[in-house]
């Protein structure tokens, strides 16, 4: 299972978020210290808000912030939320072309394995990777830029 760049992008958001708690975070800035798209992260930046992830102000001193606690986001659900257009095999979707789809057992073997891996994410909270130690390290890496 590969997740997109979108729902790894919408985790690194965050996490970023997740490490600067008491401040309301621009996209700029977050864009800034992954190396990647302000206007990719935008339309995530807009989903997770849509979703109640974040919360986000608009104006000139505006930014982005957790809407709840890492300890309340389960990583499991947001990878599910973010990939529901992800199709791990041709079969899976509505415009399925595969010839061998009516005899074929390899969906049921592969639903399976999707599901488990969801149920390990589920298993996690945003808080699980953000101990003290762990905080301070990101906060220092992602100050590099």
């Amino acid at each position: 299972m590969q997740i997109t760049r979108y729902t790894d992008y919408s985790l690194r958001v965050l996490i970023y978020l997740a490490v600067h708690p008491d401040q309301l975070c621009t996209i700029q800035n977050i864009a800034d210290s992954y190396g990647i798209s302000k206007n990719h992260l935008m339309k995530i930046v807009q989903e997770l808000n849509l979703k109640g992830y974040v919360t986000a102000v608009r104006g000139k001193r505006g930014g982005v912030s957790l809407s709840k606690p890492p300890s309340e986001i389960n990583v499991g659900e947001l990878v599910r939320i973010m990939e529901h257009d992800s199709k791990l095999l041709e079969c899976f979707s509505e415009n399925n072309q595969c010839v061998i789809t009516p005899n074929c057992r390899l969906k049921g073997a592969f639903m399976h394995a999707l599901e488990s891996f969801y149920q390990c994410l589920d298993n996690y909270k945003l808080s699980d990777f953000l101990n003290p130690e762990a905080s301070r390290a990101l906060q220092n890496l992602l100050a590099r830029t």
